[in-house]
C-alpha cells in the first residue's frame, strides 16, 4: 500500500478525502490523516480499512517528522503560513507534496532543492488559485498553438450560495473561511491592466467599482477586483496583453452593502475594541457613529450612511440583527473584524440542509489573421450539502487528482510549481468533468473591455 499524509482535515478536505477513499482499493492507497482535532480526523475516516485517524500537532517537530518519513507523498491542507515547515521535511524525507495555497516566497525558495532532490511540489491547485490556472492556461495554449496572440484576460470566481438556498437579502452565505471574506481586499489598492492603462482601486473605492456578468441559467452577477491582477502576468505568458483583470464574483447588490462596513470601519483588523466581551451587538454598531444626547442609534446609523427610509440597505442591516442588544459578542480583545465575523456567522452559515455554488468566468481576447476574436469559459458547480460543498469539491478534488497523478508518475517536472503545464492540466479537468465541474467555452464577437468603443481611453 501507498501511504498518503494528509495533514489537516477542515472543511476543504472532505471531498479530497472521499475521493481518495473511494480510488483506494484500486490504486492501493492508504491514508494517515492527521489534525489537531483527533475527532475531526476520524469523522472524516468515516471508518473507512484503509484510512488512519491520527492527532496530529504540527509544532511538534519529532512527531511531525515521524509521520512525514512514513508517507510516500504528503498533502497540506494547514492555513498557508503553515506549510512550510512540512515543505522543509518533505525536502529532508525526500518527499513529493501538494497544497492548495498560493506560492510564498519561502516556498519558492525551496526550488532548487526540490529539483535537486527530483521532488514535485504542486502548489495552487485547489479552486482559486487551482482550477482558474488550468481552466485557463488550457485555452490560452490552443489560442497559441494555432498561431493566435492573447489581448485580453478577464477571470471571475466566487463561492456562492445555491439558487434554492439563497434564502437572505445579501444573496450570500459563507461557503469558505469566514475572516477571508470580512478581510477582502485589504492589504494594498488592487491593481491591474485595462486596453493597455494601469489601474489602481484603493480599498475605501473597492466595492463600488464593479464589473457585471451574465451566466446562463443563473441570472447576473457582479465582480470586484482582486487585490493583484498582475501577479501571474509573466506566468501565464501574458506580458502584451493589453486587459488584464481578475475578480470576485458576487451577486449583484452585495458589494454596495458591503461597503456600509467598509465605510464604518467595521472591517478593520488593526487594532482590538475595548470592552468586546460583554460589548451588545448594538453596542458595536453604535462605536462607529458620533455621539447625541437623544437620537437612536438607527438614526445615527441612516443618516451615517445616507440610507433612505425605502432603501433595501436598510433591511440588509436589519437582517443582520446588527442592532439587537441583547445579543453578545462574547470575544475577547476582539478587533472590529472579528467582532463583525461574529455578528454574520449567526446569518450566513451555511444550514444543513443548504447548498453552495462555485461560479467561474473566463473571458479571452485574442488576435489571428488580423482578426481580433472572443472566447468566454462559464463554470457553474452545486454542491451536495453542508459537508460536500461544491467549495470542498473544487478545493479538494484537484489536489487528490494532482496527488494521484504524481503518485503514478504522470506528473514528472519537478520543482515548486503551478499546474499550468498540460502534463497536469489536461487529465485533471478532464476528470474534473465526471464529477460536475465543467466549462461551457463560447465564440463570441470581441468586444474588448470597452464595448461602445465611442470614446478612447484615457
Amino acid at each position: 500500500m501507498r501511504n498518503i499524509l494528509i495533514i489537516g482535515a477542515g472543511r476543504s478536505a472532505s471531498s479530497l478525502i472521499q475521493y481518495l477513499l473511494t480510488k483506494s482499493d484500486a490504486e492501493k492507497l492508504h491514508l494517515t490523516i492527521g489534525d489537531l482535532s483527533l475527532e475531526l480526523a476520524q469523522r472524516k475516516t468515516n471508518n473507512h480499512p484503509n484510512a488512519t485517524a491520527i492527532q496530529l500537532d504540527i509544532t511538534n517537530e519529532s512527531q511531525r517528522q515521524s509521520e512525514i518519513q512514513k508517507a510516500d507523498i504528503v498533502i497540506s491542507m494547514l492555513p498557508a503560513h503553515m506549510h512550510i515547515e512540512v515543505a522543509k521535511d518533505c525536502i529532508i524525507f525526500k518527499k513529493h507534496m501538494v497544497t492548495a495555497s498560493y506560492v510564498s516566497d519561502a516556498m519558492q525558495g525551496l526550488d532548487a532543492a526540490a529539483k535537486e532532490n527530483n521532488l514535485i511540489f504542486m502548489n495552487e491547485i485547489g479552486l482559486d488559485p487551482g482550477i482558474d490556472h488550468m481552466s485557463a492556461m488550457k485555452v490560452i495554449d490552443e489560442i497559441r498553438d494555432k498561431g493566435g496572440k492573447m489581448i485580453l484576460f478577464e477571470s471571475f470566481c466566487g463561492g456562492l450560495v445555491a439558487p434554492e438556498s439563497d434564502n437572505n437579502l445579501w444573496n450570500y452565505k459563507f461557503t469558505w473561511a469566514p475572516r477571508n471574506v470580512v478581510l477582502a481586499g485589504q492589504g494594498g489598492a488592487a491593481k491591474f491592466i485595462q486596453e493597455g492603462k494601469y489601474k489602481y482601486i484603493p480599498y475605501h473605492k473597492l466595492f463600488r467599482r464593479t464589473e457585471f456578468l451574465m451566466v446562463e441559467g443563473y441570472g447576473k452577477f457582479e465582480g470586484y477586483a482582486n487585490r493583484d491582477s498582475l501577479k501571474y502576468r509573466s506566468v501565464y505568458g501574458l506580458d502584451d496583453a493589453l486587459t488584464l483583470y481578475r475578480g470576485t464574483i458576487r451577486r449583484v447588490g452585495f458589494s454596495k452593502a458591503w461597503n456600509m462596513f467598509v465605510q464604518l470601519g467595521m472591517t478593520d483588523d488593526s487594532y482590538t475594541m475595548e470592552n468586546s466581551e460583554t460589548m451588545s451587538f448594538r453596542e458595536f454598531a453604535n462605536s462607529f457613529l458620533p455621539y447625541h444626547p437623544t437620537d437612536s442609534v438607527e438614526i445615527k446609523m441612516r443618516l451615517a450612511l445616507n440610507i433612505e427610509q425605502d432603501d433595501i440597505m436598510w433591511d440588509k442591516l436589519l437582517e443582520l440583527d446588527l442592532f439587537n442588544a441583547n445579543k453578545i459578542v462574547g470575544l475577547k480583545n476582539a478587533t472590529p473584524a472579528q467582532i463583525l465575523e461574529r455578528i454574520l456567522n449567526d446569518s450566513w452559515t451555511l444550514q444543513p440542509n443548504d447548498k453552495d455554488m462555485i461560479v467561474m468566468y473566463h473571458k479571452f481576447g485574442y488576435e489571428l489573421n488580423g482578426k481580433q476574436h472572443q472566447i468566454d469559459s462559464k463554470m457553474v458547480c452545486i454542491g451536495d450539502d453542508q459537508t460536500y460543498t461544491a467549495m470542498a469539491k473544487t478545493v479538494g478534488l484537484p489536489v487528490a487528482m494532482a496527488t494521484l497523478q504524481i503518485l503514478n508518475g504522470n506528473i514528472k517536472t519537478p520543482g515548486v510549481q503551478l499546474p499550468i503545464k498540460e502534463e497536469v492540466y489536461l487529465p485533471i479537468l478532464k476528470e474534473l468533468e465526471e464529477y460536475g465541474v465543467i466549462f461551457k467555452e463560447t465564440e463570441m464577437p470581441y468586444i474588448g473591455y470597452n464595448p461602445d468603443k465611442l470614446v478612447v481611453a484615457v
